[in-house]
């Protein structure tokens, strides 16, 4: 996986964030979603060399980057600093501006990105999510029942870490595994490291105030700009699977359309991992609308 890319990491906003990084060009981010590393970018990530300098990263609390202990209102795990790590993250690379392409939860990091440093943001791809706080102000029993390690996440510690460090492999299997392709997406290669990551020290914690933050304090941050009028004013691509639970119990682009000023968007014949179900079809998508 990852030809040709390097992997290193670097101490940015007082953490350590890990990264792959590869190919020469106009810089381009790509942040992974839950419970997953940058990994899951391995069957795409060579393809968008060829025209980016691509830089993969681990958020905090995920795969080897650091995972900085909980804090009062869950402000560690605040979409506001996963988004200055990745600002600083890009800077330290020599890229003051950049796009993105980033998937659930680092698509959530990424949209706050885009609100408190838009001068860095270029243009950007989110995939298979709709904004946080209409998806929990629209949380119904399909949603809840589909979704439910969101509501199972944000219990409080210990409960949620303890069972995940029971048994890492189980919650794998059970979250990635009960989507709509089940687990065959997933390379052998690539769920190995998924596993490495989650039975890291501290990995649980760090998944769960991810989530614990955007039940709470990132809501405050949403709210607050709608309250403020702040609205995403780059060009914004969304891509959502057709047979996935978002594209199910919402309508993303409506959603999408309530907060940007300048979006398009359209469903994939996927389910949710868009970058390992159909990278043929998300690596057209995307390169028409970033190059």
């Amino acid at each position: 996986m990852f030809a040709g890319f390097q992997k290193d990491q670097r101490h940015v906003n007082g953490v350590d964030i890990s990264y792959c990084k590869g190919g020469t060009g106009p810089g381009l981010l790509l942040l992974h979603g839950h419970p997953q590393t940058h990994v899951i970018w391995h069957k795409v990530a060579e393809q968008l060399a060829e025209h980016f300098t691509v830089v993969a990263a681990d958020l905090r609390g995920y795969g080897d980057s650091s995972k900085p202990p909980a804090s009062d209102h869950h402000t560690n795990y605040s979409k506001r600093e996963m988004a200055r790590d990745s600002v600083a993250l890009m800077q330290a690379l020599g890229f003051d501006e950049f796009s993105i392409l980033a998937h659930d939860r680092g698509a959530r990091v990424a949209h706050r990105l885009a609100l408190d440093h838009p001068k860095a943001v270029q243009r950007m791809v989110l995939l298979d999510i709709a904004p946080t706080l209409a998806m929990y102000a629209q949380t119904d029993e399909a949603f809840a029942r589909a979704y439910w390690h969101w509501f199972f996440l944000i219990r409080p510690a210990p409960l949620p870490e303890s069972l995940i460090e029971a048994n890492p492999e189980l919650y794998l299997r059970s979250v990635m595994g009960s989507r709509s392709a089940g687990l065959k997406p997933f390379t052998d290669e690539a769920f190995a490291e998924y596993l490495r990551c989650l039975k890291l020290p501290g990995a649980a914690q760090g998944v769960c105030e991810d989530y614990r933050a955007s039940a709470g304090i990132d809501l405050e941050h949403d709210r607050a700009d709608i309250v403020a009028g702040n609205h995403l004013n780059l060009p914004l691509l969304v891509l959502w699977g057709a047979e996935g639970t978002v594209g199910r119990c919402f309508d993303p682009l409506k959603e999408w359309q309530q907060v940007a000023t300048d979006v398009r968007g359209k469903a994939l014949p996927s389910g949710h991992y868009l970058a390992e179900e159909a990278p043929e079809l998300l690596l057209d998508e995307a390169l028409k609308f970033l190059c």
